[in-house]
Parts: structure tokens; sequence; C-alpha cells
């Protein structure tokens, strides 16, 4: 297995990726180190890129990833960035419907701020504001 200490969730790996968690998972299962199940495969594990429940004595269902070795990985296939002013946009709207609510939609505002990024949480804030949302703001303490 692989020397580096950082071993981190699916979520927080394509976190500090700064891709999609969609695309993590996409780019693991093309390289054959992610399965069908959502558990990495054998190939993973023998890269040093995952390691198994079992593994790391975790009792999380959640198997972890090797930050070192998948960073590298999905660096190569990470394509042009979304512009930073589209980002806080993106954000923002669906911040505001959220908060609106609709019986169509599961997920809560302060659900879907954990998935926001750091950097973005003042421009954001300062967003909703500008668009009247007086009922929520992301507070760092949401974003895992």
């Amino acid at each position: 297995m692989a020397t580096c200490s950082t071993w981190l969730s699916l979520k927080d790996l394509s976190r500090i990726s700064d891709i999609p968690t969609i695309d993590c998972l996409k780019t693991l299962q093309n390289k054959g180190w992610l399965n069908s199940n959502g558990s990495p495969t054998q190939s993973a594990i023998e890269a040093g890129a995952a390691a198994s429940n079992l593994e790391t004595s975790q009792t999380s269902h959640q198997s972890i990833w090797n930050a070192e070795i998948c960073k590298k990985l999905l660096k190569s296939v990470v394509q042009e960035p979304i512009g930073r002013t589209i980002e806080i946009q993106q954000w923002t709207t669906l911040l505001e419907a959220l908060e609106e609510g609709s019986p169509s939609i599961n997920a809560t505002a302060e659900e879907m701020a954990q998935d926001l990024p750091c950097n973005l949480i003042k421009e954001v804030n300062h967003q909703l504001a500008l668009r009247g949302v007086t009922s929520f703001r992301v507070n760092k303490k949401l974003v895992a």
C-alpha cells in the first residue's frame, strides 16, 4: 500500500480535486478503480489508491481514497474549470431555489451548502443578499 497518509472520502476527494463528485466517480470507474456498486476494485486497492473498511478498521461503510494517487489521476482528466463568476451565479441560483422550496425537491439549502467550496462563501452570500434572499446565508460551519 502507498505510504501517503492522507485518506479521504469520495466526496472530499472530489472537493479537493475541484471536480463534481459525479465526474470523480466516472473517472474512477473508467480507470477500473470503482465497481458498479460504488466500491473500490481490487485493482484500486493494489494500486494503493483505495482502502476498504477492513484494511482501515473504520466502522463507516464508505471506502477511503488516497488523496495523492487519486489527485494525479483526476488532474489528468479535469477539463477547463468553470469561471468563478459563473460558479458563483450557479451556486446562488441553486441555494435561492432551494430556500424558496418546492414539494418536488428533497434537499435543503443547508444540505446543498455543504458542497459549496469555502472560497466562494463570501461571494455567494453577497449575491443572495443582492437577490433579496433574507432567510438564508451559508455558514462556514455548514461547509464541511
